[in-house]
């Protein structure tokens, strides 16, 4: 008949599949982004590849995130959405260390998303973000005003502790050594390459980068971090427990 298409590949203005899987989603649109992204990086992103990934045509995945930017944004939510805050833990130090290990956890799961979890958010007004991302924030507010610290204390707390988390996750991805089979920890490092006369102190560390653990220097950092803030940021320790 003139004017119907015979081609199923393509699909038509409801959305449904060519195999009659039924109409997408914009979260399995993202949950086919997020999948992408963690094979091939951010760059390996593109609305072509995405389609074909729903297979579903181009058209449909727009009516659903309008650009890439958006997708982008829709990982990064996504992403976010895996980390939960128990903001009626009444060990607000043992809350942060548990958060701070699931983020690394997040992180380590998907490496390549890291760099949209750090910069993205940034990228958009802070009442513009989605609601997953911003989730974690208020969470994390409300664990701390209940623990008796003041709204802007508490704010402090999860910028200082959160900035320390972004930090060490793109510092631990970044960890590669040059020859892995190698055992001369200078050689393994790839450090040989530098100048004795000008990098002595950070070849003579050779070893101890060799050894680096991200776990436990997530430890190690917390301790300093959460020790000092709950030393020197006063609380009201007649805050309602409940």
């Amino acid at each position: 008949m003139a004017g119907k298409s015979t081609n199923r590949g393509r699909s038509g203005a409801t959305g449904d599949s060519p195999t009659g899987e039924g109409p997408v989603t914009r979260a399995a649109v993202l949950a086919a982004a997020l999948r992408i992204v963690d094979r091939d990086g951010v760059d390996g992103l593109s609305m072509r590849r995405l389609a074909e990934a729903v297979r579903r045509d181009p058209m449909v995945i727009y009516r659903h995130v309008p650009n890439k930017a958006a997708v982008l944004d829709g990982v990064a939510e996504v992403v976010f959405a895996e980390l939960s805050v128990d903001p009626k833990d009444s060990d607000w130090m043992g809350q942060l260390r548990s958060v701070a290990r699931d983020f690394r956890k997040i992180a380590l799961d998907h490496p390549r998303v890291v760099p949209l979890l750090v910069t993205r958010p940034l990228a958009t007004p802070l009442g513009l973000r989605p609601q997953a991302v911003l989730r974690p924030l208020e969470d994390i507010l409300a664990l701390l005003t209940h623990a008796g610290f003041s709204g802007p204390d508490a704010l402090h707390i999860y910028r200082a502790v959160f900035g320390f988390l972004y930090g060490h996750v793109l510092n631990e991805l970044q960890e590669i050594v040059e020859n892995p089979d190698e055992t001369d920890d200078l050689l393994r490092l790839g450090l040989y390459r530098l100048p004795i006369a000008e990098f002595p102190l950070l070849r003579g560390l050779a070893p101890a980068l060799a050894e680096y653990d991200g776990a436990a220097e997530l430890e190690r950092g917390l301790d300093i971090l959460l020790t000092g803030l709950a030393a020197h940021i006063p609380r009201d320790h007649g805050a309602n427990p409940n």
